[in-house]
């Protein structure tokens, strides 16, 4: 695309992007077809190497990628940045360079230390990196979540906005936050509704019917597969759009019955969720979950797919043909140790 970039902060820049999972292989073409000079930091011999090097990027170890870089993104997972930073980058990054996460988890929870002499940044496109990606190539962007928590150059925060700039977050939007604002809120958002909430909110929709004698491949549809199509109005347009969508029966239903499943009580357990995540506690447990092998991490994530929910689903999923093609490729690569 060759669209150099109008932010001139990182026109010069060597900019070192460690990790080729979604987030990382968006960023570093986003950044390379606007005119920046980019290298793609991998171990090597893994799969990731070998497309990174097959779509024409410089490809080095993260050590040797960071050696010279102007600015270092960090966009590998979040359990493997603590010994990428001891290893790799504390020991090379030249001051004055620039550190740049798309997550503030390590630097805020305390994992990551950075040195004194170099700026510490943040840019969070919201969105996964397919759409990073694909919007950029549409002349559009993702809008991006921008944060400085440590300035040694004076020159962080026009870093930033550079890079925003370079991965297509300008064209759309940018928002200033900082690290605990950013990291906090996006921990609540997956555990709370996104993730933990929405999941478990279908399961427990899905076994109420299925134990009052439904069938269960009916209770899937009503609880798992149209829930899509929910999703996608709230995303286009909020509450507005959907209510504008379905019947005034469902609209009834949701007046009426909603609060009575997502109640104060739900509000207060929420609220407890957010308190372990804002003192520390959140952080504390998966921290010495990874540390320990992730024994509950992979009993948990089984059950999940051990689940009643999940054999049926992928027997319905198996005759819609058009889904095939509409899975997102993950937001990571999976979780592995360093070194």
């Amino acid at each position: 695309m060759n669209s150099s970039t109008s932010n001139p902060a990182l026109a010069k820049a060597r900019i070192a992007v460690l990790g080729y999972g979604s987030q990382g292989r968006a960023h570093a073409l986003n950044l390379r077809d606007s005119g920046l000079d980019v290298v793609v930091g991998l171990r090597q011999g893994g799969p990731s190497w070998q497309r990174a090097r097959a779509e024409g990027f410089n490809v080095a170890e993260p050590a040797d990628a960071v050696k010279g870089a102007d600015l270092v993104a960090v966009l590998t997972p979040d359990m493997v940045q603590p010994a990428l930073y001891r290893e790799a980058i504390a020991p090379h990054i030249k001051p004055g360079a620039a550190l740049l996460f798309a997550h503030g988890f390590n630097v805020h929870f305390g994992q990551i230390a950075p040195r004194a002499d170099i700026d510490v940044v943040l840019v969070a496109p919201k969105g996964p990196g397919a759409l990073v990606r694909s919007e950029y190539e549409r002349g559009r962007g993702v809008p991006c979540l921008y944060a400085v928590h440590q300035n040694a150059s004076g020159h962080a925060e026009a870093k930033a906005k550079a890079y925003a700039d370079g991965i297509g977050g300008g064209r759309a939007l940018l928002i200033e936050t900082d690290f605990k604002e950013e990291t906090e809120t996006d921990l609540f958002g997956e555990q709370a509704v996104l993730c933990g909430g929405a999941s478990e909110l279908v399961v427990k929709g899905f076994e109420t019917l299925v134990e009052a004698g439904y069938k269960p491949e009916i209770a899937y549809y009503e609880v798992m597969h149209e829930l899509k199509l929910i999703v996608d109005l709230f995303y286009e347009g909020g509450l507005k759009r959907m209510l504008e969508f379905v019947s005034e029966t469902a609209q009834y239903g949701d007046y009426v019955s909603g609060p009575r499943v997502v109640d104060a009580g739900t509000k207060q357990r929420m609220k407890a969720v957010l308190t372990d995540i804002q003192d520390g506690t959140f952080a504390r447990n998966w921290i010495a979950e990874y540390q320990a092998g992730l024994p509950n991490y992979k009993r948990l994530k089984q059950a999940d797919l051990d689940h009643p929910i999940e054999q049926v689903g992928a027997k319905l999923r198996a005759r819609m043909p058009w889904l095939q093609n509409a899975t997102p490729k993950p937001a990571a690569e999976p979780l592995k140790k360093v070194g």
